[in-house]
């Protein structure tokens, strides 16, 4: 297998997407960050998200040693309901493997534990769908409808983010089928997020330390990272979908076929490739933005009493945590591989 189409998460994607995935929803998405802006001051917000970090490293565990136990159980035999999970052989079958959780529910909880984990699902997902339809609904109603009609009453504004709301339901539901066809959900996701992520990830990040980068080149690359995510996404729907011409694909060599085939983790860093390069090109091709209008935003202009009020905010027990956060993934990543 060629290695720009490796399915099997290799270390180079994992090293240089999955951080630009992570940029993206963990320091730009203000549904996370928002809880750090509300924070008392530069030392809680810097804490709690050394401690966040900490959190964040126990889903690995959550994830995986449920489906460990789970090819365990299924390989006794004494399990009939996990028997699909393993082949022949006892290897695990990865087609089936988005089903080893709510398997495990049915085979090992009893009754009344099965109902309290399906209900916590349930008001887990019902709550992280309200938040992602409210917040676009917001976005939409805020950002784009106030400004063109600025004189928009609040029940109007009520009205308007309703619909929007109403709207982004109807599009879930139509994206279903895609979801469904796709090789897993987890999988799908991760795809998803890198198509979209790389644009949003180059001008947040380089915004921060390039202080040249000016609004029209900002614009150009969201564009051209966006309409490459697009692309991507326009051509990979037909052949998940399987429609009638593309249930076996495009032909072999083909542009579709390989931007079809090329593995997501690769084709994002693409994406954040040209975004950059569109950003960096766009920037100085026009006019640079004025100084007092950086004043304090990018670290070539923030100010010395800024970097002396943030140097105090943190010291040896910051460091500490820090050092032991990036141990423990390092470890994590070493310890799961291959």
């Amino acid at each position: 297998m060629a290695w720009n189409f490796n399915q099997s998460y290799p270390w180079p994607g994992m090293l240089l997407c999955a951080p630009i995935i992570g940029l993206w929803y963990w320091c730009t998405d203000q549904y996370i960050v928002q809880r750090t802006l509300g924070a008392r001051g530069e030392r809680e917000a810097r804490q709690g998200t050394i401690f966040a970090a900490l959190l964040k490293l126990l889903p690995v565990f959550i994830f995986i040693v449920p489906g460990m136990i789970a090819v365990a159980l299924a390989r006794t035999g004494r399990m009939p309901l996990l028997a699909p999970l393993v082949g022949p052989d006892g290897s695990p079958i990865a087609a089936q493997a988005q089903a080893a959780f709510p398997l495990m529910v049915q085979a090992v909880m009893p009754t009344g534990l099965r109902g309290i984990v399906v209900a916590g699902l349930l008001a887990a997902l019902m709550s992280s769908l309200a938040g992602a339809f409210n917040a676009s609904s917001t976005l939409f109603t805020l950002d784009f409808y106030q400004k063109l009609r600025p004189r928009a009453s609040q029940a109007q504004l009520v009205w308007v983010g309703r619909a929007a709301t109403t709207t982004m339901v109807l599009i879930a539901l139509l994206w279903i089928p895609v979801i469904q066809g796709a090789r897993g959900l987890y999988e799908y996701l991760q795809g998803i997020q890198a198509y979209l992520a790389p644009p949003i990830a180059a001008v947040f990040f380089l915004g921060v330390f390039i202080k040249r980068l000016n609004a029209a080149g900002c614009l150009a690359a969201l564009v051209a990272g966006f309409a490459l995510g697009l692309f991507r996404l326009a051509v990979d729907t037909p052949v998940t979908l399987g429609l009638a011409g593309y249930a076996q694909g495009y032909a072999p060599g083909s542009l579709l076929w390989i931007v079809n085939n090329i593995y997501f983790q690769y084709y994002g860093l693409l994406i954040f490739l040209v975004s950059v390069a569109v950003m960096m090109g766009v920037s100085h091709a026009t006019a640079a933005p004025l100084e007092r209008q950086l004043a304090g935003i990018t670290y070539a202009t923030v100010s010395r009493e800024q970097l002396d009020a943030s140097r105090r905010s943190w010291g040896w027990h910051e460091v500490a945590g820090s050092a032991v956060v990036l141990v423990l993934i390092a470890v994590t990543y070493v310890y799961f591989s291959g």
